[in-house]
Formats: structure tokens, sequence, C-alpha cells
């Protein structure tokens, strides 16, 4: 019997598994098995993505050494330089860029597999991956504590990040559903399920001389000094886009980068914001805040889940959907006893 491919080693007259079409591993790619391990491949991944040696170690709880010696032992297997320095970070090469292909496809055939035996057990066990835009951190907690209590064998992973981080994961494919307010217009289709209201407030000190005014124009606000977000925030942009709509535009004091640093700047009595009233549950009726009487106000949005179009969820994604639906009636109730407690 002729061979017609010089690398079949097969003896005559043995199939390959799987019947006549059935497939088997080249030498090139044994050779390469034998010699990188998927650890150095996740290693590769995160400096890849992160672009930087020193942030995928503190990603993934590595001394930097170790990184050092993971990426020296896949660049000899592979036989080619993975990585150039650009400044102070590094970039892939084009046999980098080759292997961060390969690898991701690795990790999302492990990722099936890994949702196949999930599935089999169904919801005795199994992982959910769940990132969330950093405002989501007030409420996301609690949801998934719930969500464990009544699954106990399921484990979870919650990512919290500023919006454009979220996004880039999203884009990456990195979580199995993502929480948001704004729905991105720039990145994949997605199945986009809203859960829950998420009214903004305009927020003052409770001393302030609004906190006690009704019905206070828009306009009166352009007197005061405003406490912002920094540019690029979903609820700075909704705000600014509001004002625009009036010919409006707000005397902006400072810009800060964190909601619990706007509360303890409306507090210290430097200005007013808008923020989401998920953000000040814990302060409701205990603390110097209070809600503004503006009208226009509150600007009703919504929280949504969402997941690439297309994508298959596990029985554990799908059975935090359904989990969601029933904690849409409490998280308005919460924010209904939050607006009455701060309009006291």
């Amino acid at each position: 019997m002729k061979r017609d491919d010089p690398e079949d080693t097969r003896e005559p007259g043995v199939q390959a598994a799987g019947g006549p079409e059935g497939w088997s591993p080249n030498r090139r790619a044994m050779r390469l098995a034998r010699h990188a391990s998927l650890r150095q491949l996740q290693v590769f991944e995160a400096i890849a993505r992160l672009g930087s040696f020193t942030r995928a170690a503190e990603e993934l709880f590595l001394a930097q050494p170790t990184v050092s010696t993971q990426i020296k032992r896949l660049t000899e297997a592979v036989e080619a330089p993975l990585f150039e320095q650009v400044g102070r970070g590094v970039q892939l090469t084009e046999a980098g860029e080759a292997l961060l292909g390969a690898a991701r496809q690795i990790f999302d055939s492990l990722d099936r597999v890994e949702m196949k035996v999930a599935d089999l057990k169904g919801l005795k066990q199994g992982y959910l991956r769940l990132g969330v835009i950093t405002i989501a951190k007030y409420f996301a907690p609690g949801v998934l504590g719930a969500f464990c209590q009544k699954y106990p064998g399921v484990e979870v992973s919650l990512e919290v990040t500023n919006r454009e981080h979220l996004l880039e994961r999203l884009g990456r494919h990195e979580d199995d559903l993502y929480i948001l307010g704004q729905i991105p217009r720039s990145v994949v289709d997605l199945e986009i399920i809203p859960f829950a209201p998420n009214p903004l407030h305009v927020l003052a000190h409770r001393k302030h001389p609004l906190a006690k005014a009704e019905a206070i124009p828009l306009e009166r606000l352009t007197e005061e000094y405003f406490i912002s977000r920094e540019p690029g925030s979903g609820t700075r942009a909704t705000v600014e886009r509001m004002f625009a709509e009036k010919g409006l535009k707000p005397k902006v004091r400072m810009e800060l980068g964190s909601n619990e640093a706007i509360k303890h700047a409306i507090m210290a009595q430097l200005g007013i914001s808008v923020l989401s009233l998920h953000t000040v549950t814990m302060e409701a009726g205990t603390g110097p805040l209070a809600i503004l009487d503006v009208e226009g106000f509150p600007i009703e949005r919504t929280w949504n889940v969402v997941y690439p179009k297309g994508r298959e969820l596990s029985v554990v994604a799908k059975a935090f959907l359904e989990f969601l639906k029933g904690e849409e009636g409490k998280l308005a109730a919460k924010m209904d006893r939050t607006m009455k407690r701060l309009r006291r």
C-alpha cells in the first residue's frame, strides 16, 4: 500500500481514529505539544493582552521571574521570538501573533469542553464568569451571593472594571455574561436583556440651599458647582447630553475617577453631582446626602445583562439569567426605599 503522506507513520491498513476521514496530529504539532504547556500559553496570552510581563504576573498571581521563565521555555519550543520590547511595554512579533490566535482557539475549545461537562452535571457543579461595570459593584455581589445560596455547588468569578476594560473583555469573550448600563455600539452583536432599574438623580449635601426646593429648573443647576466623573464615563456622557439638549453647560469644579470620591466631595460641600441611585443605598437616611427635586430627573435607565449573539450559554449561565428575572422586583423596591429616605 502506497503512503502519500511522508509524515504518516501508521502501519499499512491502519486507519486514523474516527474512520477513513479521521484526524491525527502531525509531527510538528506533536513536537510543540511535547515542549509547550497550557500554563505557558496562559502566561503568554496574559502578556499579549496586557502588554506587560509585570501586569500579567499580577493578574496570574505569579512572581515575575516565573513569568519570564515560562515565556523563555515557550520561545524555545516555538523556536522564534514571541515579543519585542517597545518602550516600557512589549508587543507581539509575527510569530507571537500566530501563536496568540492558536492559543485562544485552544482556550475556546477547552472552555466548550468545560461547559459541556458542567451541563452534564446540571447545576450540582459549574462555573460562572461575570463581568460588571464599576457601578454594578453596589448590587452584583449581593445578587451573586443569593444565586450561590440557591446553587451551592456553583463557583463564580466576578470582574468589576470600568466601561472601557469591560468592553475589551466582551470583545475577547472572556466572561460568560456582562452587566452594564449603556449598550455599546461598536462591539459585536449582542443579546440584550434588561433586568433592573438604574435611575440617575441629582445629589447634594442636606444643608445645600436647594435641598428643600421643589421642581428646580435644569438651568438653575448651571449656577452650582458640579462634580463630574472622568471623560469616558457613561453617567457623565448622559448628563452632558441632557444639558446640551437644553443649550446648557454645567459648571464643572472637579473631575473624579470614582463614585466614592464624588460622594465624599458632596459630603464636603464641594458641589453637586449626578449619580446612580445604586451608589448611595448605604448612605440613605444615615448620611448627609439628599436628592434634589430637579425637572427632568431622575433619568430613567436600566441595567442590562448582555452576551455575544450566537454564543452558546452554559446551564449555569442560563440559570443565572433566569435568576435575575426574580431579582428585578427586589432591586426596584430597594431603589424606591433609597429614594424615599434621601428625600426626607
